[in-house]
């Protein structure tokens, strides 16, 4: 008897959510329970409610395992280790490699062995190439 209680207030609060879903753009939902006698903590309650079944039928496997996270350092120079035409070569850069918020500058001395590695992180961070 229980169980058939809580089925036709489950179709109710359906019905009305369904309802409150369908209305005119220009009204708000909190303007449309009160405009039809709904009360709000009852409405989100219930709105809570059925998400909440409708989420546990759906069977979503728990995550167990978090995927793994790597970082690679890429050492740069410093000023000690290059002369000042260095720092005017990283200033302005002869091309830049760009791909959503990520951007590399590069000079015309890089090395082919940082060009790899950078262009193997940014791939591997899946962020471009």
């Amino acid at each position: 008897m229980e169980q058939s209680t809580h089925e036709i207030r489950r179709r109710n609060w359906m019905n009305i959510i369904n309802q409150c879903k369908n209305r005119p753009a220009d009204i708000t939902a909190k303007q449309w329970l009160a405009d039809n006698g709904i009360s709000d903590k009852s409405y989100y309650y219930w709105l809570r409610k059925i998400r909440l079944e409708a989420y546990e039928q759906l069977n979503v496997p728990a995550v167990t395992q978090l995927a793994e996270v790597s970082f690679a350092e890429i050492p740069l120079p410093t000023n000690e280790d290059h002369s000042s035409d260095w720092n005017e070569s990283v200033s302005t850069p002869v091309a830049v490699i760009k791909c959503g918020n990520l951007s590399i500058g590069l000079s015309n001395d890089i090395s082919e062995e940082l060009l790899h590695r950078l262009l193997k992180e940014a791939s591997h961070a899946g962020r471009c190439c």
